[in-house]
C-alpha cells in the first residue's frame, strides 16, 4: 500500500468514467442504462483487479502450470497498489448502483460528485459511504456549530486512546509473537491472538472515529462503522455491528441480488458463504484472507442451520448464557483472526497447530512493563465498552453536565496518551486494503 502522486490519475480516471455514467444511466432507458452500468462496474473492478489481484492470480497460475509441469511465462507486474482504492472502489461503484436503481439522482455537478468520492476523512479508509446519505450535506450550508465540533472533537480524542494507547500497545506483543510462531508456547499464542482481536478492532474503529469525528467538526455526519462487535451474542450479530460500512454494501449489492434469504436454505447458505469468500478477497490478495473470509461464511451457516433446526430455544435468556454466548463468538471469531494476521497460510497452520497440541512452554511477556500496560488497556477498554453497551446514560465523563468532571475527562485522556500511548506504532492496519 503507498500513495504515489501519479497514481491520482487512477482515482481521476474512475471519477470521470463514473460521472458521465451516472448522467448516462439517468438519461436512458432499457439496456442502454444496464450497459452504461456494466461498463462503469467493468472500469471499477478492473483497476482494482489490476493493481490488487493480478500479480495473485498469476502466482497461482504459476503454481498451477507448474504441478502439471507447464511453464508461466506471464510476467509479474512492478506496481504497488494505491492507497485506499478497495475502499473508494466501492463506494464509487454505490454510486452508479444507486443511480440505476433510481434511489440517486445523478450528479451534474462534476466538483460535487469528485468530493463524494474523495472526500478526505473517510478516503483512505471508510467508511463507505452511500451517495445518498452524503452527496446532499455537500450543497448544504455549514455554520459554526460549537456543540457539534465539540462532539467531532471527543470522537477524534476517544479514536487516537485506541490508536496509540491500546491498539499499538498490544501491537508489540502480537507482532513479537506472529512475526516468530514456531518459537512460542500455545499459552503464548492464544494471548497474542487475543491481544490481535483487540489490537485490529481498536486501530480500525480508531480510524473510523477520526474520521468520523473530523467530518462532524466540518459540519458532515457520516455513518456508524463500528458498535462494541465483541458484545455480539451470535455471528451475526457480529457483522451487525464490526465494519459496518463494508457488510451493509456487501448486503445491498451482493447478498440480496444473489436472493438473499428469501431462497430454499441450501441457495441461502450459498449466497452467504458466497459474500464472506468476496469480503475475505476484497481485503487482500491472500489465501489467508480468502480462508478467514470461508471460515466466517461457515461460522454463519453454521448460525443459519442452529436457527432453522430451533435449537436456540433451548437456550434461556439468562446471563449466564449471554455471556457465553459473548465467550463463544469471540472464540470463533479470534480463531479467524489467525489466518488474518498470520504471514501465510503455513505460519496459520502452524499456530493453530501449536494450540490445539498445546504445545508447551512458558508464557512470553516480551517487556513486562509494557504487557502490563497491554492488558490493562484491554481491561479498560471492555470496561468502557460494557458502560456503553449497557448503560449508555449512566457514568458519563465527556457528556456530564458537571463542566470539572468533562474537563478531568478530557484533561486525563490527553494525560494517558503522552503516558501510555505509543507513538512510533506505523500506520493504520486497514490502509493496506
Amino acid at each position: 500500500m503507498v500513495f504515489l502522486p501519479i497514481y491520482i490519475l487512477i482515482l481521476g480516471f474512475t471519477i470521470v468514467i463514473d460521472y458521465y455514467a451516472g448522467i448516462l444511466i439517468e438519461k436512458n432507458t432499457g439496456r442502454k442504462r444496464k450497459l452504461y452500468l456494466i461498463m462503469s462496474l467493468v472500469a471499477n473492478i478492473g483497476i482494482l483487479a489490476v493493481f490488487k489481484y493480478y500479480n495473485f492470480l498469476n502466482d497461482n497460475l504459476s503454481v498451477l502450470l507448474n504441478s502439471i509441469g507447464y511453464n508461466n511465462h506471464i510476467p509479474n507486474l512492478s506496481i504497488l497498489l494505491p492507497v485506499g482504492l478497495s475502499f473508494h472502489t466501492f463506494q464509487a461503484m454505490s454510486y452508479t448502483i444507486e443511480v440505476y436503481r433510481g434511489n440517486q439522482k445523478a450528479e451534474s455537478n462534476f466538483g460535487i460528485y469528485a468530493l463524494y468520492v474523495m472526500f478526505f476523512p473517510q478516503l483512505v479508509a471508510g467508511p463507505i459511504e452511500r451517495p445518498q446519505n452524503v452527496i446532499h450535506q455537500f450543497y448544504e450550508k455549514h455554520n459554526f456549530e460549537i456543540n457539534r465540533i465539540v462532539e467531532g472533537l471527543k470522537m477524534v480524542l476517544v479514536g487516537f486512546i485506541k490508536k496509540l494507547v491500546v491498539a499499538d500497545r498490544l501491537a508489540i506483543y502480537v507482532n513479537a509473537v506472529y512475526d516468530n510462531p514456531d518459537k512460542h508456547s500455545a499459552v503464548s499464542i492464544a494471548v497474542a491472538t487475543m491481544m490481535f482481536a483487540f489490537q485490529i478492532y481498536c486501530d480500525f474503529s480508531a480510524y473510523s472515529e477520526i474520521a468520523i469525528g473530523t467530518a462532524k467538526v466540518l459540519g458532515f455526519d457520516l455513518m456508524t462503522n463500528f458498535r462494541r462487535p465483541y458484545f455480539a451474542k451470535n455471528i451475526q450479530d457480529f457483522w451487525g455491528r464490526w465494519h459496518i460500512s463494508l457488510s451493509t454494501w456487501f448486503r445491498d449489492y451482493l447478498y440480496i441480488p444473489l436472493g438473499g434469504s428469501r431462497v430454499a436454505v441450501p441457495r441461502w447458505c450459498f449466497n452467504v458463504f458466497v459474500v464472506f469468500m468476496v469480503s475475505g478477497l476484497w481485503h487482500g490478495a491472500s489465501w489467508t484472507f480468502i480462508i478467514w473470509g470461508a471460515l466466517h461464511g461457515f461460522y454463519s451457516i453454521f448460525g443459519i442451520i442452529f436457527k432453522k433446526l430451533k435449537f436456540d430455544v433451548f437456550l434461556r435468556k439468562t446471563l449466564v448464557t449471554r455471556v457465553l454466548s459473548n465467550l463463544f463468538i469471540f472464540g470463533i471469531v479470534c480463531f479467524a483472526w489467525i489466518f488474518f494476521r498470520a504471514r501465510n497460510v503455513h505460519d496459520a497452520l502452524l499456530i493453530c497447530k501449536s494450540l490445539l497440541t498445546v504445545k508447551g512452554g512458558g508464557l512470553f511477556l516480551g517487556v513486562p512493563a509494557s504487557f502490563f500496560y497491554s492488558i490493562m488497556a484491554i481491561l479498560g477498554l471492555l470496561l468502557y465498552e460494557y458502560i456503553l453497551e449497557y448503560h449508555p446514560n449512566k457514568f458519563k465523563v465527556f457528556n456530564n453536565k458537571n463542566v470539572v468532571i468533562r474537563y478531568a475527562g478530557y484533561s486525563l485522556s490527553i494525560i494517558i496518551i503522552i503516558l501510555f500511548g505509543v507513538f512510533n506504532g506505523g500506520q493504520f492496519i486497514y490502509f493496506q486494503f
